[in-house]
């Protein structure tokens, strides 16, 4: 078989600072029509394959035979999500047997009956944070006041992680996620991090508490199961993953809440609706814009394609949830959308999001929230002002001001 004819790779497709804020790249929706596995080329100068479609991606995210190892050679490293070298990498940039080995170990702190026993207590701290908003009175910056601490806060009690510490570790999430940072800046982000949780689990070595950390230490770290370098990679990824991702879902869903009135209304009429709109929101949005990334390990042939040993593949998350093929009229919202947990926004596979049941909390509580205590809240400026993430890994608001 031989690879398809293909124009010369082309550019990755990014966020436009112009034109509707909530949707994906139009180039996404015309590649899906016209040639759904094509090449682009990547910030580097190399080049990877490009999936558009839902079925597609799922058939790529489901292969083992397609990497998710950063080391290996033709992996489409973007900057953004690491680099070749093996030291605090996570288990989310290994294979089996390592990948299973790691997960399983925190696999139980994040499965759904112990998150919904974390319902009350995010549901405290949202209803604290709301009453502070309440004081103060707006306009105010939904981000910073909301949809950033609440996350925070949480992850933080899960894992041990002084709240004191949150700006340090949200300053370089940052830095490591930002596109627009030069490789000597990212590079000394990721050393202070490093280092800063090499610290944080030396100390808990010597006084482990009841957290996930702690428990690590004690129930693996202690009986040889794991090291200290991979408490700490632990540490890292959860505490990037377990803060940045669902900050930005709460502030897009808040802002598209408050620009459609219509469906905001009917949540608030009918509560039980909430856990299918953040399912829809979640699809909607797709905030993972630019991946995620494997390398082909064997020849594999996808749709017509063979994807030759040692080629990169980027898998469109947000063009396989606007797939009209699976999700009719995909690029319109509809929160009572019958199949919207099909969606790929925590990816597919066995590198589907460790903490989904947790993001799916903290967003059902969050949003149902404000449309209950603030039923006027509105954009305290054009959309047009609103700074959007065209310059980070995960796509969001940097600030969202509102008043009511």
């Amino acid at each position: 078989m031989t690879i398809p004819t293909a124009p010369a790779p082309a550019p990755l497709p990014v966020q436009p600072p112009t034109g509707c804020p909530f949707d994906p790249p139009a180039a996404f929706g015309a590649l899906r029509t016209e040639q759904p596995i094509s090449k682009i080329s990547l910030p580097d100068g190399s080049w990877a394959w490009l999936a558009t479609r839902y079925h597609d991606l799922r058939a790529i995210l489901g292969d083992t035979r397609f990497s998710s190892d950063t080391t290996l050679h033709g992996y489409p490293l973007s900057g953004m999500t690491g680099g070749g070298n093996t030291q605090n990498r996570g288990f989310i940039r290994m294979d089996p047997p390592e990948h299973t080995r790691l997960r399983r170990m925190v696999t139980r702190e994040f499965m759904v009956k112990r998150v919904e026993a974390l319902r009350p207590e995010i549901q405290r701290i949202t209803d604290e944070l709301c009453d502070a908003m309440e004081r103060d009175g707006g306009p105010l910056d939904l981000v910073e006041a909301l949809a950033l601490p609440v996350p925070s806060l949480v992850i933080s009690l899960l894992l041990g992680v002084p709240y004191d510490d949150h700006a340090i570790f949200q300053r370089l999430t940052g830095t490591l996620l930002s596109r627009t940072v030069d490789d000597d800046e990212r590079e000394a982000a990721r050393t202070e991090l490093r280092d800063y949780l090499d610290q944080l689990v030396t100390a808990k070595e010597a006084a482990p508490g009841d957290d996930i950390l702690g428990r690590l230490i004690t129930e693996q770290q202690q009986t040889g199961e794991i090291t200290h370098d991979e408490v700490a990679a632990f540490a890292a990824l959860l505490l990037i993953a377990g803060h940045e991702t669902t900050a930005n879902m709460i502030g897009l869903s808040a802002l598209t809440l408050m620009r459609d009135p219509e469906s905001a209304e009917r949540l608030r009429r009918d509560p039980g609706l909430i856990r299918g709109a953040v399912e829809e929101l979640l699809r909607f949005h797709s905030i993972i814009r630019n991946g995620p990334r494997r390398v082909a390990t064997t020849d594999i042939e996808i749709d017509g394609h063979l994807i030759r040993a040692g080629e990169g593949v980027v898998a469109a998350v947000p063009s396989a949830n606007r797939d009209d093929a699976v999700f009719p009229d995909a690029d319109r919202l509809d929160i009572t959308r019958p199949n919207a947990q099909h969606h790929v926004a925590f990816g597919y596979g066995i590198h589907q999001c460790l903490g989904q049941a947790l993001a799916r909390v903290e967003l059902q509580v969050v949003l149902a929230t404000l449309l209950r205590r603030f039923p006027a809240m509105r954009p305290a400026v054009p959309v047009e002002e609103i700074p959007f993430r065209t310059d980070m890994a995960i796509y969001g608001c940097h600030t969202l001001p509102v008043t009511w």
